[in-house]
């Protein structure tokens, strides 16, 4: 396959984003701030949830972001972050923020939009605008900089034919995630629909005396599962253990379907096993709740929560992710030195209340299907991932031919 030697400032321009004032910041607003922290790293676009900072003033003009427009990361506000590239998924929501760059004055006729979105994700292109960053702690590069980039480009026909088959990985991802949030939502209504409005099979025919319903019981969060504490220190970890950090945990999400690895690791973090229930006891993650689908550690910031028994496994998951239970645990958390946290005193002691066996064992075999069907999507995501990454630098690189 041939290919041209080119330096990026050949083939388009790199626009500095706008340093909007504080004093519009909100947690609300009609436009959301995007930052280096709403980029995954190895790309893409990630959405930052209950972090995402708002804004209320006045847009200036050329600022306001468009569906499809490639940004840059230009700070590395976490480790891998910097030159991490993301297409914006829509318009007129998301500002074009200081420390990001926007690719503009984009030569069609040399380069593909999509292929550049690739290639920005490369070892090669990182490690270009890595070593021509400023900054002792934290990195940064410039348009310039990142200008002075050079790469090796196939055809604009073979950039296309590349492209198409690393979306097709993508599309895929994107595609399970769908699913998974559909399936998740169908749980969570039918989870309400029996222990929060009590509309359970039956429930015409069932007396209620003091709110609890013929036949189910009175519990406490203690009855159901214990908070299991168990440390490990980083040396003692294999570097391929699956880490989940708090950061990995998706806002009313009930499958804690990404991790990374703990080569990173540097303190003391918590063992999980494959069942067991995460949730973020510091203020900014507190509602962030799922189950594990494998044996790993976690952020010491997390309570691992372990049900009892295989019987009420998914009752537990599905009040611990309800809105009320987080509502709960908001009301009751203790201040701490830098920031408040979920007490497990307090936590333990949330009321609720157990159906009799027939009903769980119902519930059971419905949100049992769900549960298996987001473990097999969530493995099935992971091996897409892999396989993409294993490809990508191939590809790019013209290994594989296309």
């Amino acid at each position: 396959m041939k290919r041209e030697s080119l330096q990026f400032a050949d083939m388009f321009r790199v626009k500095h984003g706008y340093a909007f004032k504080g004093q519009f910041f909100d947690t609300t607003g009609p436009y959301v701030l995007l930052t280096p922290g709403s980029f995954h790293e190895e790309g893409g676009f990630k959405d930052q949830g209950e972090k995402s900072k708002y804004y209320t003033g006045k847009v200036p003009e050329g600022f306001l972001l468009s569906e499809g427009d490639l940004i840059v990361a230009m700070t590395e506000q976490g480790e891998g972050l910097l030159g991490s590239s993301a297409l914006v998924p829509q318009s007129g929501k998301y500002l074009h923020n200081q420390r990001l760059g926007l690719i503009i004055d984009l030569d069609r006729t040399k380069l593909d939009k999509k292929y550049l979105y690739y290639l920005f994700n490369t070892r090669s292109v990182r490690h270009q605008i890595s070593a021509s960053a400023t900054g002792t702690k934290v990195k940064h590069t410039a348009p310039e900089r990142i200008g002075q980039v050079v790469v090796e480009l196939p055809s604009l026909s073979s950039q296309r034919s590349i492209v198409e088959i690393l979306s097709a990985y993508d599309d895929l991802i994107e595609n399970n995630r769908r699913r998974m949030a559909l399936l998740e939502e169908a749980a969570r209504m039918l989870s309400q629909e029996w222990f929060l409005r009590l509309r359970f099979p039956g429930h015409e025919h069932t007396r209620v005396n003091d709110s609890v319903p013929e036949g189910w019981q009175r519990k406490t969060l203690t009855d159901l599962c214990d908070d299991v504490r168990v440390p490990v220190s980083p040396e003692k970890l294999n570097p391929e253990t699956p880490y989940i950090v708090l950061e990995h945990m998706p806002r009313r999400s009930i499958s804690l379907s990404e991790w990374g690895r703990v080569e990173q690791v540097t303190s003391t973090k918590h063992r999980f096993r494959e069942g067991d229930i995460l949730f973020g006891k510091i203020r900014p993650y507190f509602h962030k709740v799922g189950i594990t689908f494998i044996d790993g550690v976690a952020s010491s910031d997390a309570i691992v929560i372990r049900p009892l028994s295989d019987e009420i496994a998914n009752l537990l998951l599905m009040l611990v992710s309800s809105d009320p239970f987080v509502a709960n645990t908001a009301q009751s958390m203790r201040e701490g030195s830098k920031m408040p946290r979920a007490d497990w005193k307090l936590m333990q002691n949330y009321p609720l209340l157990l159906p009799p066996h027939s009903l769980l064992s119902a519930f059971n075999a419905i949100i049992h299907s769900v549960v298996q069907q987001l473990k097999m999507l969530t493995f099935q995501n992971e091996r897409l991932r892999l396989a993409r990454d294993l490809l990508l630098p191939r590809l790019m690189s013209g290994e594989i031919a296309v």
